[in-house]
């Protein structure tokens, strides 16, 4: 069975949390921001990275039946703290911050898409 769309998914999946891994390792392991840092974000962005590197992206790539609950996990957490960012924090969060959260929500969104048209072809060849 072809399986490009999740395989493309899965490489999007381990960028984009390897970003969210960076961004908060540096803060967490001492790097001064110039603007004003939220704490729990850093340790949220790291958190969620590493889940989305060692455990969403193996799950996507061998096409698992967990792939699209976990994808949509992700979507759905950071789509709940980008609502808490702009909601309690708006006055204090960073602007990077806030570019930050829609560049892997729109990532998510992306391997969401990925997914959902993997299990549409997949079904449709099992079908014929």
């Amino acid at each position: 069975m072809n399986t490009i769309f999740s395989k493309i998914a899965a490489i999007l999946a381990v960028i984009i949390g390897g970003m969210a891994v960076a961004a908060g390792g540096q803060v967490l392991l001492g790097k001064v921001q110039d603007y004003y840092v939220i704490d729990w974000v850093p340790v949220y962005n790291f958190t969620v990275g590493v889940i989305s590197v060692f455990i969403t992206s193996i799950l996507i790539w061998k096409n698992h039946s967990l792939a699209l609950p976990a994808a949509g996990a992700t979507l759905l957490a950071h789509s709940l703290v980008m609502v808490i960012l702009q909601t309690a924090y708006r006055d204090v969060v960073a602007v990077d911050s806030i570019i930050a959260m829609t560049l892997r929500i729109s990532t998510w969104v992306i391997i969401l898409a990925l997914l959902l048209v993997q299990r549409r072809k997949s079904r449709l060849l099992a079908t014929s």
